[in-house]
C-alpha cells in the first residue's frame, strides 16, 4: 500500500502589519521640550520607535516658515527622515503677537488620512486636539497614539489618547 504524501498543512496567514499615519505639531513639540528639558526633540529616535514594524501611510511635519537657512535645514532633515513637510508662513500681527498655527489643517489632515490607517499617532500637547483623537477614536474606530512633553500636555489629550507616550529622556537630542 503506498501512501501519498499528505498535502501540506494551510499556512497560517502572516501577521498583518499595521499601517500608521503620523501627524507632527513641530512648534508645539519644539517649544514644550525646550521649556522643560532644555533639549530638541529627536525625529529619528522617534520614527524609529512609531515606525517599528509598522507600514507609514502618511507623515507629515507641520511648521511655520520663516524663511531662515536653519529652519530650510531642518525642514530638509524631517524630508529625508520620511516626512511631508507642510509650511505655513509666520505672521506678525502690528501689536507684537505671532501668528502660525496648523490646528485646523492637522485636524483636516488627520480626518482624511485616518481612513487608510490603523493607527494614528499626533504629536503635540495641545489640548484643542482631544475632540479630534476622540473622533478618531469613537467614530473612526482607531487606535490613536499621542507623543507630548508630560508636563505641558493637556490632561484633556492625554484621556482621550488610546496610548500616551512622554516626550522625555530618548526622545530628546543631547
Amino acid at each position: 500500500m503506498s501512501t501519498a504524501p499528505m498535502p501540506n498543512a494551510p499556512l497560517s496567514p502572516a501577521p498583518q502589519t499595521q499601517k500608521v499615519a503620523i501627524f507632527v505639531d513641530v512648534q508645539n513639540v519644539y517649544y514644550t521640550a525646550r521649556k522643560i528639558f532644555n533639549r530638541n526633540f529627536d525625529y529619528n529616535t522617534f520614527w524609529r520607535k512609531a515606525t517599528e514594524g509598522r507600514q507609514v501611510t502618511t507623515a507629515i511635519a507641520y511648521a511655520v516658515d520663516r524663511g531662515d537657512q536653519k529652519q530650510r535645514e531642518f525642514q530638509n532633515i524631517l524630508r529625508a527622515i520620511g516626512f511631508e513637510v507642510k509650511l505655513k508662513p509666520f505672521i506678525q500681527r502690528a501689536d507684537g503677537s505671532a501668528k502660525g498655527d496648523w490646528d485646523v489643517g492637522i485636524t483636516i489632515d488627520a480626518l482624511e488620512e485616518s481612513a487608510s490607517a490603523d493607527v494614528v499617532i499626533l504629536v503635540s500637547g495641545d489640548g484643542d486636539f482631544d475632540l479630534l483623537v476622540q473622533k478618531l477614536r469613537e467614530g473612526r474606530s482607531k487606535k490613536v497614539e499621542v507623543y507630548g512633553v508630560a508636563a505641558l500636555t493637556a490632561n484633556t489629550l492625554i484621556n482621550a489618547a488610546s496610548e500616551f507616550i512622554p516626550i522625555e529622556n530618548s526622545l530628546l537630542l543631547g
